[in-house]
């Protein structure tokens, strides 16, 4: 599966002014983006989800075109069936684990069900040892098992690629050894492109 991405995107504020200018194109599975704090790795990755209008350029994957200027073809990030793994892990505070998870199974403003039961919803829960925290919300978690909520949340909905930002910043040793086999099992298993950001 080829992922080619060709942009450009101009930011400016009171202070600086960036241009994000990106060109690669992957045959791999398994792309890694890394450098410094502020070198555009999380625009890029924010580009290619369709969270983040390039202003000229071009985004396919696997032949399909997610964004094109000359054409003026930019799939809404619904459409390009990527999994967003934020930094930060954007988990919804009001809900608890097992809502978070199923958040993006149901199409709406309804939250799930607290316990409303779900295959797909128990199967990552399975996945990721989340069983004892199910009924848990954000707050009472640790970072590993935001992170693993958040995981599983951009999992549950079977994505075409699964864009990871900086996925074992709030891991200690022995969790984030454990994660990168999980990802790249789960990789396996689900045959999609992981784009991943790392220092």
């Amino acid at each position: 599966m080829i992922l080619s991405v060709a942009i450009r995107k101009t930011l400016v504020t009171r202070e600086r002014r960036f241009t994000l200018d990106v060109s690669f194109e992957a045959h791999c599975r398994r792309i890694v983006l890394f450098g410094p704090s502020g070198a555009g790795k999380t625009l890029t990755l924010q580009a290619i989800a369709g969270l983040l209008r390039p202003d000229d350029g071009v985004i396919s994957l696997a032949g399909k075109t997610l964004f094109d200027s000359a054409r003026g073809i930019d799939l809404p990030a619904r459409e390009r069936g990527a999994a967003y793994l934020f930094q930060d892990y954007a988990l919804f505070p009001h809900l608890n684990v097992r809502q978070n998870i199923g958040f993006s199974l149901r199409r709406g403003w309804l939250n799930p069900g607290a316990r409303q039961a779900h295959e797909s919803v128990d199967y990552w829960i399975d996945a990721f040892a989340l069983e004892s925290v199910a009924g848990n919300y954000p707050a009472q978690l640790s970072g590993g098992q935001k992170q693993r909520v958040a995981l599983a949340r951009a999992l549950v909905s079977q994505p075409n690629m699964l864009l990871l930002d900086e996925p074992f910043a709030a891991l200690d040793a022995g969790m984030r050894e454990r994660t990168r086999r999980e990802l790249a099992e789960l990789q396996a298993r689900l045959d999609i492109p992981m784009v991943l950001i790392t220092h």
